[in-house]
């Protein structure tokens, strides 16, 4: 139930981004929890719900048994990939640390 009442919170550039978020394939799943609030199963039925079904089919396909998608299955420890448009996201709390 808490997760349909985030998802209800959310603006339209709020579900955009986590729709970005995670197609993107180095951006894990704990991210979008860190910043947005949601969990995996709920990103998943985030994405159920404002993708058609074949786009959601294809990003499921993608996703299935994808390492980049979870920190803890990631073989690098140290550093990670950072998007070229980081900074310029809005709303972005991770670039915003110092």
């Amino acid at each position: 139930m808490k997760g349909l009442l985030v998802m209800s919170l959310l603006s339209s550039p709020d579900i955009d981004r986590i729709i970005e978020m995670a197609w993107e394939d180095r951006t894990p799943f704990e991210a979008i929890t860190f910043q947005f609030g949601l969990s995996e199963q709920e990103v998943i039925e985030l994405m159920r719900r404002h993708m058609k079904a074949s786009s959601f089919r294809m990003w499921r396909k993608r996703m299935q048994g994808r390492q980049t998608k979870h920190a803890a299955l990631r073989e690098f420890g140290s550093g990670r990939h950072k998007c070229s448009r980081q900074r310029a996201i809005s709303r972005n709390k991770i670039s915003k640390r110092r």
